[in-house]
């Protein structure tokens, strides 16, 4: 009796996807300060820091995604980019 070939294991996620400029800057304006659109482009660690500024300022720390989402709605220099380097699309 023989035994099957072990399947292949599957590709990893594409990470080089294009992430859309226009649905992070929605979700920093109206979750950013859950760290929403920071979750979305990659930066995991940025927006764990997000929700406890939020949290530990009583809300107050959502501005600052707020400010972030219309920074990438105006094509900031410092937001052409995801986490890994990817230009966002229009």
């Amino acid at each position: 009796m023989t035994t099957p070939p072990p399947t292949p294991p599957a590709p990893p996620p594409a990470a080089g996807a294009p992430k859309s400029r226009v649905v992070a800057g929605i979700l920093g304006i109206l979750l950013g300060g859950l760290g929403i659109h920071n979750f979305y482009l990659g930066y995991n660690k940025k927006a764990v820091l997000q929700i406890i500024v939020t949290f530990v300022t009583c809300g107050i720390g959502s501005i600052w995604g707020l400010v972030e989402g219309i920074l990438i709605l105006v094509k900031n220099p410092s937001f052409l980019t995801d986490a890994n380097g990817v230009p966002l699309t229009d």
